[in-house]
C-alpha cells in the first residue's frame, strides 16, 4: 500500500502511539486528520487537527463529518485512542471507572469503525480500518480484568466486521502491541516499564506490514523476551 496523498484519520493522535503513527504517515506523504480529546498541534506537514471525545457518539460524528467536508474522503481510519486502569482487583474498581474505560476503548472504536465504514461504502473505492488493540486481548491477566475484557471485546468486534466489510473492499486489520513506553502508564509506571517497546519501533512494524502485498490481518507485537 502506498500512503502518499491518502487521507488518514487517527484518534488519540496527540501522544504515544498515535503521535508516532501521525509522524510516520506524515513522512509518507499522507493527508492527516488527527483527533484528540484536548486541543493540540504536532506541527506536521499536511496535517489538520480536530478536538473530540470519541466516547461521545454525537461529538465524534460531527468531527468526522467535518473531516469528510474538508478532505472529501477517508482512505485509512485508525482507531487508536484508549485509556488504562493500573492493575487492581476488579472488585475494588469503581463502576464509573469501568464504564469510562469501556466507553473509550470499546464504544469509541465501534463508533469510529461505523463512521469510517459508512463513508468508505459511500466512496465505493474501499478503504482500511486499523484497530489498535493490545496483547491484553490474547490472555487473561491478574489485576487487569477490566482492561483485558475491553480488549477482548474489541478483538471480537474487529474479527466480525472484517467479515462484514470485506465484500465492500474495506479491509480491517488489527495490531496487538505489548507494553509500550507511552503516557498511557503515567498514572502508575509498571515495574517492567524499562523493558517496554519504543512506540516508533512498533509503528515501523505496523507500516512495514501494511506495505506488504498481503499484510497480516492480525499483527501481534510482543515485547522481546530477556
Amino acid at each position: 500500500m502506498n500512503f502518499k496523498d491518502k487521507v488518514v484519520v487517527i484518534t488519540g493522535a496527540s501522544k504515544g502511539l498515535g503521535k508516532a503513527l501521525a509522524e510516520t504517515f506524515s513522512k509518507e506523504g499522507s493527508l492527516l486528520a488527527l483527533i484528540a480529546r484536548k486541543k493540540f498541534d504536532l506541527k506536521l506537514n499536511k496535517a489538520s487537527y480536530f478536538q473530540a471525545d470519541i466516547s461521545n457518539e454525537t461529538e465524534f460524528t460531527e468531527v468526522v463529518q467535518e473531516i469528510v467536508k474538508k478532505f472529501g474522503r477517508i482512505d485509512i481510519f485508525v482507531n487508536n485512542a484508549g485509556i488504562w486502569i493500573p492493575p487492581t482487583p476488579f472488585i475494588e474498581i469503581p463502576s464509573k471507572r469501568i464504564k469510562d474505560l469501556f466507553e473509550v476503548n470499546v464504544f469509541g472504536s465501534i463508533y469510529g469503525s461505523k463512521l469510517a465504514a459508512l463513508q468508505m461504502k459511500k466512496q465505493k473505492s474501499g478503504g482500511l480500518i486499523l484497530q489498535v488493540i493490545s496483547t491484553s486481548a490474547l490472555e487473561g491477566r491478574e489485576g487487569e480484568s477490566i482492561y483485558c475484557s475491553a480488549k477482548f471485546a474489541l478483538d471480537g468486534f474487529s474479527k466480525s466486521i472484517r467479515k462484514e466489510l470485506g465484500k465492500f473492499n474495506i479491509k480491517v486489520y488489527s495490531v496487538f502491541p505489548g507494553g509500550m513506553k507511552t503516557e498511557l502508564f503515567n498514572e502508575k509506571i509498571p515495574d517492567s516499564y524499562d523493558d517496554y517497546m519504543n512506540p516508533r519501533n512498533v509503528v515501523s512494524k505496523i507500516i512495514n506490514n501494511l506495505k506488504l502485498d498481503t499484510p497480516e490481518e492480525e499483527l501481534i507485537l510482543r515485547r522481546p523476551k530477556k
